[in-house]
């Protein structure tokens, strides 16, 4: 485990663009994801537990999609404005709709996260909390890209939509950290 983490961590930490913070947001909001499969999974208790397995796990293969997405778009984008052609527009708004994808994806997974902490098991309880923490930061960060890429359309619907769902990814990380055990 420590080998692949390392691994992922020397990635990020290369000279290279890609991969992102995009990338690592919605690799985060997946791992979040995988925490709530991992709670469901262990909560004998909890009458709703395989649905939300069922659920995370679909929203964790969806946040490692858009994390894939993610970096093809940025690095879309940056040969755009290298270039300085006609289709840096077009490149700025893609490479802001994905990290939209990903903050409300990662919502998703924070509010998920958050029932989960409230009904999971015991033990349980803890991987749910912090799946509700980290992807509710990973929602943060997926905003800020939103922001950054759509910087000359200021009022674009999109950067409304990212900002309500790391609004309520905050919310739900918020009450899944206040869960009783």
């Amino acid at each position: 485990m420590a080998e692949i983490a390392h691994e992922l961590a020397e990635a990020v930490s290369s000279a290279d663009a890609v991969p992102g913070s995009g990338w690592v947001a919605g690799v985060s909001a997946g791992l979040a994801a995988a925490l709530v499969v991992k709670a469901a999974s262990r909560s004998e208790g909890w009458e709703a537990a395989e649905g939300a397995r069922a659920q995370a796990l679909e929203l964790r293969d969806r946040l490692l999609a858009l994390a894939g997405q993610d970096a093809r778009a940025y690095e879309h984008a940056l040969d755009a404005l290298e270039r300085r052609d006609s289709s840096l527009e077009r490149s700025l708004v893609r490479a802001a709709e994905v990290p939209l994808a990903i903050a409300e994806s990662a919502a998703d997974v924070a509010l998920l996260a958050a029932e989960a902490a409230e009904a999971a098991d015991g033990p349980a309880q803890a991987d749910a909390s912090a799946a509700a923490a980290l992807a509710s930061g990973a929602a943060r960060a997926a905003v800020r890209l939103v922001e950054v890429n759509l910087v000359t359309l200021q009022e674009d619907e999109r950067l409304g939509r990212a900002r309500r769902a790391a609004d309520a990814a905050s919310e739900a990380a918020g009450r899944a950290l206040a869960a009783q055990p």
